[in-house]
């Protein structure tokens, strides 16, 4: 035990968290994360180095993806189904999603919510300096211990759904046999060593969701690391439960080999369409045939390439007895209430877009708004009837690879160019200051729609795409212009930054990866961030 200490060396936390560090990271914990990161960290730089190797193979070839030969006979065989999940998984029509478990007041606000389940979200919605990891991971387990005396006990409060980070993501602050841990390690572990038998006890979890996971050996290594977890703590075999989003293209050619490789662990699979479109530029966006046009005016559920990705996806599902799930509608109310037409007109389109859902096939979505929860689940009781869809099985679809990788049509506007410049120097600016979304002309902007953001900006100038209102080229030039109208003085580093990945040769993978990295924002890692609620901001506007 002494040896596996020695391994792990800690950067102490802000005075302000001395009590949670000491309940979250104390030696039996300790020497959990040690064993845990010890046994997976090297099976993790290959599933970093095989990404590399993939993209590297693609852009050397040319080729596009494609369903393998090699796991043909797991598509083959329909006989295998993924494991029934627990009951109250059964039935989530509406779930809260982007809630950073950091943000204690609206925490507890989702908590005692009619919502079914909560994405307690480390990842998208999430920034993660080492005061929001401490806190959001002490949330979580205070609300598992019944340590809040103003929510539900958690055997009558939504699910957690709780969403590690994504592999790309390192933990700054704890560093096992020399090497800084892997943020996902970090977070499940701790989350599941402090957690994972009272919720198991009380029926609610362990529960997670699984992000930018891009093939089925990704899946495999999760699927082990549960195993491990399982028996490392006593719990039974299979007890974990997982969603993983599909939000990437190569991940959607392997969908089913994902819920294969975790079938006595799947809680089925997710859409997200933001990364899933964002992935496009970054697998093939240096080629001209894969110009992704204006996402605020040509991208959306509606067109040929996102609706053959969630119908494929429902589709899956539900041949393997797997759960489908939605996206997260961003949309806010706003305050002016019920009878105001701005009301009526947000709830029209977000009923809009979820309908197009709920026919799809899927069993359940998220809102990010919580006065959008009852008329969503209304809306689900309409035009559905049961707990979920899966019955549902969508043998009339035939979605081919074709289907998947056909951009569609359109152009760039200078609305659309203006609003990808906001939204991504807007997001640096708030994950620079520990906080990892925004509002912004009504909605919720997050690292999803950021990575959207920038990836278009960058593919349009690499490609000199043409304005549709006036012809103009979108240059380096004409972005720094723009990109100054946005920065004001507060903002001279975040519109730095932001022009500096968009002008990059080579298009960085993730922008969380290259702000996570970043000199600016390891030098504010202790820093208490100002948190802006949707009461809040309904207030304001």
């Amino acid at each position: 035990m002494c040896q596996a200490l020695r391994a792990v060396e800690l950067e102490l936390p802000p005075q302000e968290l001395k009590e949670e560090f000491d309940i979250l990271l104390n030696a039996q914990s300790l020497l959990f994360m040690a064993e845990l990161v010890s046994t997976f960290e090297e099976e993790v730089e290959q599933i970093l180095n095989q990404r590399i190797a993939r993209k590297v193979h693609l852009n050397l070839t040319g080729e596009l993806p494609k369903f393998s030969e090699d796991t043909a006979h797991i598509h083959s065989d329909k006989s295998w189904r993924v494991h029934p999940v627990p009951k109250r998984l059964q039935r989530r029509h509406v779930d809260i999603g982007d809630l950073a478990p950091c943000d204690t007041e609206r925490f507890k606000q989702g908590l005692s919510s009619p919502a079914q389940g909560i994405q307690v979200d480390f990842d998208d919605g999430n920034c993660p300096t080492y005061y929001n990891q401490i806190k959001g991971l002490c949330n979580v387990y205070k609300v598992v211990h019944n340590q809040f005396a103003d929510v539900p006990p958690i055997s009558q409060a939504p699910l957690l759904m709780l969403r590690p980070r994504a592999w790309n993501m390192v933990e700054h602050n704890m560093m096992v046999n020399g090497k800084e841990v892997p943020g996902p390690l970090f977070d499940f572990g701790l989350l599941m060593f402090h957690n994972g038998q009272l919720l198991f006890q009380n029926d609610s979890g362990p529960f997670f969701y699984l992000s930018k996971i891009e093939c089925y050996k990704e899946a495999r290594l999760w699927n082990k690391i549960f195993l491990w977890t399982e028996e490392k703590l006593g719990l039974p075999f299979g007890c974990i439960k997982a969603t993983v989003l599909i939000e990437n293209i190569l991940a959607t050619f392997e969908m089913e080999e994902i819920l294969y490789e975790m079938r006595e662990h799947s809680a089925g699979l997710n859409c997200g369409i933001w990364d899933y479109s964002a992935s496009f530029v970054n697998k093939f966006g240096h080629r001209p045939a894969f110009l992704l046009p204006d996402r605020s005016k040509y991208v959306n559920m509606e067109k040929r390439f996102l609706k053959s990705y969630m119908d494929l996806l429902v589709q899956t599902c539900h041949r393997r007895g797997a759960l489908a799930t939605g996206g997260m509608a961003a949309q806010l109310l706003p305050p002016q209430g019920k009878d105001s037409a701005l009301y009526r007109r947000v709830l029209a389109t977000v009923t809009r877009l979820k309908l197009l859902e709920i026919r799809a096939g899927v069993d359940g979505f998220m809102v990010y708004d919580l006065d959008l929860i009852e008329p969503m689940q209304r809306l689900f009781q309409m035009h559905t009837s049961g707990e979920n869809q899966l019955l549902e099985i969508r043998d009339d679809l035939s979605v081919t690879p074709a289907d998947l990788v056909t951009m569609p049509a359109g152009g760039v506007t200078l609305y659309g160019l203006k609003y990808n410049i906001s939204v991504g120097i807007l997001f640096i600016e708030a994950w620079l200051t520990g906080r990892g979304h925004f509002f912004y002309q009504g909605q919720v902007e997050d690292s999803a729609t950021a990575e959207i953001s920038r990836s278009q900006v960058w593919q349009w100038i690499r490609h000199r795409a043409r304005l549709e209102d006036d012809e103009r080229v979108v240059t380096r030039a004409l972005v720094k212009s723009l990109a100054q109208e946005v920065g004001t003085e507060t903002l001279l580093t975040a519109v730095h930054m932001f022009l500096e990945v968009v002008q990059k040769s080579q298009f960085p993978e993730f922008l969380t990866t290259y702000l996570n990295l970043d000199h600016t924002f390891l030098s504010s890692q202790n820093t208490r961030p100002q948190l802006e609620t949707t009461d809040r901001l309904k207030h304001k506007l």
